[in-house]
């Protein structure tokens, strides 16, 4: 066999050993969804999508409130709608706000705006139903901008549809928050086991090695 076939052989053979390290690399990690179960040994609770199908929403009062609730219903059950016996209940407080963006020059030499910021703000109160302890509240908000047409209907329907747009993205932050504040309110930590004097006397007795 000549040099160089060995060095071939030799070459593949260090190919080889260096795909089988990677593999044994990529064996050892492992990737976990945001919301998906957890290992109790990673020191919290298993906490999965069935947790958050136990929130109930509570009514809305208006139609952009509504638009967040049946989108936050959606999201929390994946599609199966309101849980039949709830654990959890969040109460949304829904308002849309109107703010005027930039302004041009019209022909009449008055200035009016040519876009929008809409924003949909809510302040929540989340309730475990069975004892009634609040387990969080606060406020959280969207902003959607939205170009303002000259005809009156057309800029009714793109306000509207930013209202609609907002709606969906606080949905989607509020199912986020509620995510977060089940987990830190399911959650336990490991107690840590403390030895009497007693014990550390029995457990370092002459003759045998002490263990710490």
């Amino acid at each position: 066999m000549s040099s160089s076939d060995r060095a071939a052989r030799q070459s593949r053979r260090r190919g080889v050993a260096a795909i089988l390290l990677a593999l044994v690399a990529l064996g050892g990690c492992t990737v976990q969804p945001l919301y998906g179960d957890r290992s109790p040994a990673a020191g919290a609770l298993a906490f999965d999508s069935a947790v958050l199908a136990s929130v109930d929403v509570a009514p809305a009062r208006d139609r952009v409130g509504q638009e967040v609730r049946n989108h936050l219903i959606f999201l929390l059950g994946g599609g199966k709608g309101q849980p039949s016996s709830p654990v959890y209940r969040i109460d949304l407080g829904v308002a849309a706000l109107e703010s005027s963006g930039p302004t041009i020059e019209t022909k009449a030499s008055t200035l009016e705006p040519s876009s929008g910021i809409m924003t949909v703000r809510s302040r929540y109160t989340l309730t475990e139903i069975a004892t009634g302890k609040v387990i969080s509240r606060g406020v959280r908000s969207v902003q959607a901008a939205f170009d303002i047409p000259a005809q009156e209907f057309a800029a009714l329907r793109a306000r509207r549809d930013a209202q609609n747009r907002a709606a969906r993205e606080l949905a989607e932050l509020m199912r986020l928050v509620i995510a977060q504040e089940l987990r830190a309110a399911t959650s336990t930590q490991s107690p840590a086991i403390i030895s009497t004097p007693e014990e550390l006397q029995e457990r370092d007795r002459p003759g045998e090695p002490a263990s710490f």
